[in-house]
This record gives C-alpha cells, sequence and structure tokens, in this order.
C-alpha cells in the first residue's frame, strides 16, 4: 500500500503553518511547487507556534495561485465541504485516514482513536518552540511536566524517540511513547475501510455544498 502521493508529486509539494502572504509559501510557489499544503492549529503533529487555526489561514491562501490542500480538523464531508468554501482545492485526512481498515497501524491505535475526544491531545514542545501535538498518554504527560518545570530536551529526549513512538503504531502499546494525532479524532466514529470513507465524505460533501447553495437559489446579490 502506497502512503502519500507519488515521489514526482512528493517532492514538489510544500507544507506551511502560517499565513502564506507572509510566509515562504509564495517564494514556495514561484520555485516550482505543485501545491501547498495549509496546516491549521488542529492538526496533528506540529502545527507551528502561532495557533492559528485552518478558519483563518486557509482563506489567507488566496495569495497563492498553485493549488492549496487544506489540513488540520478534517475528517468528514462537512469538512471537505466547508474547505473548499474557504477555497481550498482539497484535503488531507491524516486522522481519519489513520483509523481506516487498511491503515498499517496496530488495531488498539484505531480503536482509541475512535474513544478519544477532541480533549484527548497534549501539546508538547512548547517551551522548544517546536510544538507539536500528540495523543494524550502518560509519556506525553510527563514531557509537558518536564518542560514546563524548566527542563531541556535531553531530559526528554529518550520519551519522544522514534524507537518508542514506533512501538505504538506496531505493537498497539498506547503508552510506550508519543504518537500524534490530530483534534479531528473527536469527530472520527468507526474504523472502515478507505474506498467507503471517500464515498461516504464526497456525498456528504456534496450533500451539504448543494443544501446550503439552496439557500441562495431564489435570492440576488445584494
Amino acid at each position: 500500500m502506497r502512503c502519500g502521493p507519488p515521489r514526482c508529486l512528493r517532492e514538489r509539494v510544500t507544507s506551511w503553518v502560517c499565513p502564506p502572504q507572509s510566509c515562504p509559501a509564495v517564494k514556495a510557489e514561484r520555485l516550482g511547487v505543485a501545491a501547498v499544503s495549509i496546516d491549521g492549529f488542529e492538526c496533528a503533529g506540529h502545527p507551528g507556534e502561532d495557533d492559528i487555526p485552518g478558519l483563518v489561514l486557509i482563506p489567507a491562501a488566496d495569495a497563492l495561485t498553485v493549488p492549496v490542500i487544506a489540513s488540520g480538523g478534517f475528517c468528514d464531508g462537512r469538512g471537505l465541504a466547508a474547505a473548499l468554501m474557504l477555497g481550498a482545492d482539497g484535503v488531507n485526512m491524516g486522522t481519519r485516514f489513520l483509523c481506516s481498515a487498511e491503515a498499517p497501524v496496530a488495531e488498539a491505535v484505531k480503536r482509541r482513536i475512535v474513544e478519544a475526544t477532541e480533549l484527548d491531545t497534549d501539546l508538547i514542545f512548547r517551551e522548544l518552540r517546536n510544538t507539536a501535538r500528540v495523543a494524550r498518554n502518560s509519556v506525553s504527560e510527563t514531557v509537558v511536566r518536564i518542560l514546563a518545570d524548566g527542563g531541556t530536551f535531553p531530559d526528554i529526549q529518550q520519551l519522544v524517540s522514534g524507537a518508542r513512538g514506533r512501538r505504538v503504531f506496531e505493537d498497539g502499546d498506547l503508552e510506550a511513547g508519543i504518537w500524534s494525532v490530530g483534534l479531528s479524532q473527536g469527530l472520527v466514529r468507526d474504523i472502515a475501510p478507505a474506498g467507503d470513507l471517500v464515498e461516504r465524505i464526497v456525498n456528504e460533501a456534496y450533500d451539504v455544498i448543494t443544501r446550503v447553495t439552496g439557500l441562495f437559489a431564489d435570492s440576488t446579490r445584494v
């Protein structure tokens, strides 16, 4: 199973977590990137240091002419419809498809995502200006506490190692290390085949956009 875009496209896609008109996204477009991913504060992993949500970041991407992919907080057709209305050309749904039947991670991880709410994440590395959103567990809470008490990266290095994080995904030991998940886990209700998810998401987006468009069917511009 191939995860992510093909290499020829992957090498020409860039991702930013700051307003496009005030960061290197515009320069990246001039250098020839094929698309830009706009990562809102809701995303898993590194959301940047300015805590700006996608609702603000995505419309700001009108400074770009290459396709814009909205990332962070999207997991269903309502989110897809909202992203399109905000000006995006598509969406990333990492957390949603991490919880698909085909995702090559332990079933325990998928079940935890279904059970969790949008409140069950931690922001770690804040003091290091390298913020990351991860699933809340005993390890993430320990990292937050050590850094809040004045600790430095060497004090937490072993806790946040990639080797420990891989054990979560491979073995299903949810307390083995830190692992990334977005706020959208609060909207994930099931583990389903990826194809079914795509069909469901597209159909829901179509229904939402049709309903909203209908609200203006008999109206004229003011």
